[in-house]
């Protein structure tokens, strides 16, 4: 149990409940609830713990896990659904389901906004036309950088369905890349739906851009969703699961060294949420000899984010912190999020609240106020659950110095900025 080995390393370092609460800023109470078994510790209460005590993982590995059994189910089982709907709520979300033709038509969908793949008589797919709608690719990705998720997923998903039925209406060759693309733009509205907190949906549209790329003989995309799907673990801080779906790509043979990189570079995320720091650092070696630092920008139309220059470089501090090492991986986000370009938002944003958690739990707390009082406009307009989330784990960090100035400053703003809907 957790709370014995607590109170035993404790008592064996020779340390009482205050100087134990000194070295963490957890309260007396609370450590003796910890203790006693009344309270069950978080997992980052086990790792500061596990450090303040030198328990080389011990303690951690006795927390309760957070994660949970397997993906959620995706929202819409089928992909053979002829028609896919997208409807608006009134405040601004979205939701999607697939049904065949003649229900929608019983149903009236002319108040809905629905896209059809189906035989209907379509333009075949030009090369014009195929240009234009990589150029709005590339327009999308870049938008996704500063519009809320809500916004960008019904515009991926319109592109996605039209594409869809353009390749219907197309053979050979340019019907294989009318269906590649459509691929392209349904991943990224599996990313949206994540972004905007529906993980179901996210994995959905992932399934439904696998389905697409292998009909259109995308091998690479079919690797590529592996990630995907891990990336989703990940933030279900489900360690076991993202480093399974991420060794998974090795066995793709259409898997690229890009992909292959970044599967990599999510494995070692894997790793250290489960404090396994050799195989986080040799999953980052793996990956920073499949992903080097590129010469420019990327190019709009790579898998995986195009507004990072140095994917390793962001991923390696932000195994650091997962992996307790706070300081070092607060050293490592500084540098990493000073070179991400402007245009970045949403990349800015989202490793600039893991770098200002990374300064809290390393006990910089007027260095983290200030670096999230920087940041809380950007959160609030990035609309990210992923970015929520871990602001919420920055929100509980400081409250560990709840009687600190920059903390009581900061407050108000901060529980705004979680509680804004």
């Amino acid at each position: 149990m957790f709370g014995a080995e607590l109170r035993r390393r404790r008592q064996e370092a020779r340390m009482s409940l205050a100087d134990l609460s000194g070295v963490t800023h957890y309260s007396k109470g609370y450590l003796s609830k910890l203790e006693t078994g009344a309270k069950p510790p978080t997992s980052e209460t086990a790792v500061i713990c596990d450090n303040a005590l030198d328990a080389g993982g011990a303690l951690r590995a006795l927390a309760p896990s957070r994660t949970p059994s397997g993906d959620p189910e995706p929202k819409v089982p089928s992909h053979s659904q002829e028609v896919w709907i997208l409807r608006m709520e009134a405040d601004g979300s979205t939701e999607f389901s697939g049904m065949d033709r003649r229900t929608v038509l019983s149903a009236g969908a002319a108040s809905l906004v629905t896209a059809a793949a189906g035989p209907s008589p379509v333009s075949p797919a030009s090369p014009e036309t195929l240009v234009w709608f990589r150029e709005q690719f590339a327009a999308l990705r870049a938008l996704g950088q500063r519009a809320a998720p809500r916004v960008v997923l019904p515009l991926a998903v319109a592109q996605a369905n039209a594409l869809r039925q353009l390749a219907a209406g197309t053979n050979g060759r340019s019907a294989e890349e009318a269906l590649g693309l459509a691929a392209r733009f349904a991943e990224y509205a599996g990313w949206m739906a994540q972004e905007a907190g529906d993980d179901s949906a996210a994995l959905w549209w992932t399934d439904t851009a696998a389905t697409m790329a292998a009909t259109a003989g995308d091998r690479e995309m079919c690797a590529y969703v592996h990630v995907r799907r891990a990336l989703v673990a990940m933030y279900a801080h489900d360690g076991a699961r993202t480093i399974g779906l991420a060794e998974r790509v090795r066995s793709e043979p259409g898997a690229s060294a890009r992909v292959l990189g970044l599967a990599a570079k999510r494995e070692a995320q894997g790793h250290a949420l489960v404090g396994d720091l050799v195989s986080s650092e040799r999953a980052l070696e793996r990956a920073r000899e499949l992903l080097p630092v590129p010469k420019g920008t990327p190019s709009p139309h790579v898998l995986g984010s195009s507004h990072v220059a140095d994917p390793v470089g962001v991923a390696r501090g932000w195994c650091l912190v997962d992996l307790g090492r706070f300081e070092e991986g607060a050293r490592v986000l500084d540098e990493e999020v000073a070179r991400l370009p402007g245009s970045a938002v949403r990349a800015r944003t989202r490793f600039g609240v893991r770098r200002a958690l990374a300064h809290a739990l390393a006990g910089e707390v007027d260095h983290a106020c200030a670096l999230t009082g920087e940041l809380l406009d950007g959160v609030a307009a990035s609309g990210s659950a992923t970015v929520t989330a871990d602001l919420r784990r920055l929100s509980q960090a400081l409250t560990r110095y709840h009687g600190h100035g920059a903390v009581r400053d900061l407050g108000p703003r901060l529980v705004a900025a979680l509680h804004r809907p």
